[in-house]
């Protein structure tokens, strides 16, 4: 399952599934477990191999797609949780606490629209933390003249050409009707 398939390595991943009983010294009954074998491109050295210890009694492919979803929703948790500190309430009275829980969900529902509105297709995957990191937490300098500001990045800032990007997609969103 390991071994490598025969040929010249495929663009398209190749996974392979075996499903088997294991158990553990600690567990009292034998599980089902699911192997997942991925073989990526042929810059990778090794396979990427994943278990699932599961009670589902389905194909291999359905368990590890189920799998996957719940993956995925439970990624999206830990990216509310990580990009606005949703989970810093540590204020001693409940009120503070709730009004800071309802400006965390703000927050992270306007950087998700931010996402789906403004930013380029490139980088409209990345999750809310790494685009802080790239976007928010820019060196820069902001410059005031008389009718208009100017921001100045470095010559050699990464990000320069996805703030023109992201600028000129703000400057193609309808105005409001007033």
């Amino acid at each position: 399952m390991l071994t490598r398939p025969v040929g010249r390595p495929s663009r398209k991943p190749v996974f392979r599934l075996k499903s088997f009983l294991y158990q553990a010294a600690s567990w009292t009954i034998a599980r089902r477990v699911v192997a997942k074998v991925e073989f990526h491109c042929r810059e990778e050295l090794f396979p990427r191999v994943g278990f699932i210890v599961t009670n589902l009694a389905l194909d291999n492919r359905v368990v590890v797609r189920f799998y996957n979803k719940r993956n995925t929703s439970e990624q999206w948790i830990k990216e509310t949780k990580q990009a606005v500190a949703l989970t810093r309430l540590s204020c001693h009275r409940f009120r503070a606490n709730e009004v800071r829980l309802w400006l965390s969900l703000i927050a992270y529902n306007l950087g998700n629209l931010w996402r789906r509105l403004v930013l380029p297709k490139r980088v409209a995957t990345s999750s809310l933390t790494s685009l802080q990191q790239r976007l928010v937490k820019t060196g820069g300098r902001l410059i005031q003249h008389a009718r208009y500001y100017w921001l100045l990045l470095a010559d050699s800032h990464h990000t320069r050409r996805l703030f023109a990007d992201i600028l000129a997609k703000i400057a193609m969103l309808p105005s409001p009707a007033g």
